[in-house]
């Protein structure tokens, strides 16, 4: 299995773009909305995890942008009646924190704002996602990949706690920081908060 490339951007689509290798070859790869609104321009580099997906009349690659990413794609494929197309709409939807949130609150309701997706569909990808999909609740309602304790919401956590927050107060607002700006590192999640906090927000 394909599981991850790096090379040049040489066309993109509605819906896919072809990644040239440094070896020449080039392959066609299915991404989520979010990752084709911020492509390089043409000639740009790009890197992505990819998932194979392999039909008796075709082979695909879906790229992703993180790994954690990937993983939750690999997931929603293996739901019953839950295609690759499906999967990935989902993922143009939702970011995987943002599927666990809705499993964690038990919103099955935000399912269906994915095209294609009606409320008896919704039901069953919910139900299947609430048993496959490692959930851990932690202070200020966020929640995390149980499989991930490292991840960058509880090392911006604890620094903050380290600095004299409480877990409830630095929680709240740094789960606030992290849905506004979902691309933050550690650093840049911390001086956010850190500014949120001393606002008083």
């Amino acid at each position: 299995m394909i599981a991850y490339l790096e090379g040049r951007l040489a066309e993109a689509g509605e819906s896919s773009v072809i990644l040239v290798t440094p070896g020449g070859v080039g392959y066609e790869v299915y991404l989520p909305v979010h990752t084709l609104s911020r492509l390089p321009e043409r000639g740009g580099e790009i890197a992505v995890f990819t998932y194979t997906v392999v039909r008796e009349d075709a082979l695909e690659l879906y790229g992703f942008q993180t790994w954690d990413e990937r993983q939750t794609f690999a997931v929603l494929i293996s739901i019953s009646k839950v295609g690759a197309k499906t999967a990935l709409a989902i993922l143009s939807q939702f970011r995987p924190d943002d599927l666990r949130q809705v499993v964690a609150e038990d919103d099955v309701e935000a399912l269906t704002r994915v095209s294609g997706i009606g409320k008896k569909s919704a039901q069953h990808i919910f139900l299947e996602l609430k048993y496959k999909l490692k959930v851990e609740r932690v202070p200020g309602g966020a929640v995390l990949n149980g499989s991930a304790p490292g991840s960058l919401y509880r090392d911006a956590l604890t620094g903050l706690c380290n600095l004299g927050y409480t877990e409830d107060e630095a929680g709240t607002v740094l789960k606030n920081v992290l849905k506004d700006e979902p691309d933050l590192d550690v650093g840049g999640a911390l001086r956010a908060a850190l500014k949120a906090l001393a606002r008083g927000r």
